[in-house]
């Protein structure tokens, strides 16, 4: 069975890998458009992850894309890399937070 958007989000702090965020104060931030459309913050402090539904003014790294890119992004059918290089996936801020995006939360198995 098929995940919705919403459901993969409140998935995520169950993925959250703690301790590859220690010491780590970000917030992460997701955008969805089109048909499923939100948007989903995700506030690291000291390693600890909690999900913020509707997001935050000023996050750290936002990641622009729509529902069908990031749910196969998550699933691990599409590599976030290069959903980035052909577009389909944008990322305003912190690049380098962006980059450790994939050891901060495991790929949800479909």
């Amino acid at each position: 069975m098929t995940m919705t958007v919403g459901e993969l989000f409140e998935a995520l702090s169950t993925r959250f890998n703690s301790s590859a965020a220690a010491g780590m104060n970000k917030t992460l931030q997701w955008h969805i458009k089109d048909e499923d459309p939100g948007v989903w913050a995700f506030e690291i402090v000291n390693g600890e992850g909690r999900l913020i539904p509707g997001g935050v003014d000023k996050p750290d790294t936002t990641f622009t894309t729509t529902a069908a890119t990031w749910m196969s992004i998550a699933e691990g059918r599409q590599d976030a890399m290069k959903a980035f290089m052909t577009g389909k996936l944008k990322v305003n801020g912190d690049m380098m937070l962006a980059m450790k995006v994939p050891q901060l939360f495991k790929v949800q198995q479909a």
